[in-house]
């Protein structure tokens, strides 16, 4: 296996996207090495970089040969509870038996059917949100709305205060945090940042997960607490990653919705339902994913498009790229909100699908859908947008309403 040197090299924006313009707009880069150079070596972060949809779909599809397994490197949360900073075995980095065993005992929880349940009090929460932004006319979408609507579901379903949230994003952050260059003392700081993060949340979810154990309700927290084929550090994992996975791409979704139907002019057409609303979520999961991106490691030697990958080695696939090939979609850089049919890779293929794709759908919804009926007119300032760095999304929309 690769050196935790090597994982967190990989980690760096490869330096074509380093610029706030590139960061924004990264598509002309996957454009060009989509017919260049299609799975790339990339010498300074020591990574295999793919870029077709063909070839990204066949790495997700085929965990034997791509591993999501990155044992023993800093990638993987800790959630030790002491001082020594263990690694976590979680759904998202460990492959079937191990993967179906740590996920198996809540895949029922998030299918659609035990969601729908769910759907209004996902309707109170996002009246709630609202309420605020009306009174106020001018707000962050960010910051007052796609960070604290999807913060406090996740809160709410895995049973912990949402009041906490803004505890809950700074260690969201510094677990996918990546170092700012190449530079030994960028990577020593990211990895510091990153492990006071897992040591705070291994602490909290072990004295959750520890007060729940007769099992007296019907939280995530308690599911885990009771679930005997997880051991003590696995249930603090699965916690870890629930919260991490379940703000984070869903913020980025809600933004990049209200960023896609600005920029195409068509938020009061589907705010009318003029234009199907879950369908141009589908279509801002394509051309703006959330996440842009998916490490595996390769476990033996493997052609892929003509290159030879060894065993050992980090392959980063672009699915943000994937989700605008020319081969697999028509028009791929036009945004089309009723697009058929849409099979982008957003969520991931294979046995690593997305277990939160559903709860991100059915958040959306509800969300932008209450959102956009509730004004007569929303306006989004897309002047000046400032990219993060940690998947694909935006620091701050300001908009207005009325």
């Amino acid at each position: 296996m690769q050196s935790t040197d090597s994982i967190d090299s990989a980690r760096q924006i490869p330096a074509p996207l380093r610029s706030r313009d590139a960061k924004l707009a990264p598509f002309d880069w996957y454009t060009e090495m989509r017919r260049e150079a299609p799975v790339h070596y990339d010498e300074e972060r020591k990574t295999w970089d793919v870029f077709r949809y063909e070839d990204v779909d066949r790495v997700l599809r085929d965990h034997e040969t791509f591993s999501a397994d990155r044992s023993g490197s800093a990638e993987n949360p800790s959630g030790d509870a002491g001082s020594d900073m263990a690694v976590l075995k979680t759904m998202i980095s460990t492959d079937p038996p191990e993967h179906e065993r740590l996920r198996g005992f809540v895949n029922e929880r998030f299918q659609p059917g035990a969601l729908r349940e769910y759907r209004p009090r996902l309707g109170e929460l996002t009246d709630k949100l609202v309420d605020g932004l009306e009174d106020a006319g001018r707000f962050d979408f960010v910051e007052e709305f796609a960070i604290p609507f999807p913060v406090t579901v996740i809160a709410e379903l895995l049973g912990i205060p949402a009041e906490r949230r803004d505890r809950f994003k700074e260690w969201s952050d510094a677990l996918i945090a990546r170092p700012e260059d190449s530079s030994e003392e960028a990577i020593q700081r990211m990895k510091r940042r990153r492990e006071t993060a897992q040591k705070e949340m291994g602490q909290y979810f072990a004295k959750l997960l520890n007060e729940r154990q007769a099992g007296e309700g019907d939280d995530l927290i308690t599911l885990a607490a009771t679930a005997d084929e997880l051991n003590l550090q696995e249930k603090i994992g699965f916690c870890m990653i629930l919260l991490l996975a379940g703000n984070i791409t869903t913020t980025n979704l809600l933004t990049n919705a209200i960023w896609c139907f600005e920029e195409q002019g068509i938020t009061e057409a589907v705010a009318s339902g003029e234009i199907d609303h879950k369908k141009a979520i589908e279509e801002v999961l394509r051309y703006r994913s959330p996440i842009q991106e998916v490490q595996r490691v390769a476990v033996e030697d493997v052609e892929l498009s003509g290159q030879q990958i060894e065993a050992g080695e980090v392959v980063n696939v672009w699915v943000g790229a994937a989700n605008r090939d020319p081969e697999v979609f028509d028009g791929p850089e036009a945004f089309r909100p009723e697009r058929r049919p849409n099979q982008h890779l957003a969520f991931g293929k294979g046995v690593h699908y997305c277990l939160g794709a559903p709860l991100a759908r059915l958040e959306a919804d509800i969300a932008l859908d209450r959102l956009l009926t509730r004004f007569d007119s929303l306006d989004a300032d897309l002047s000046g947008l400032r990219p993060i760095s940690e998947h694909y999304g935006l620091r701050s929309l300001p908009c207005r309403v009325s």
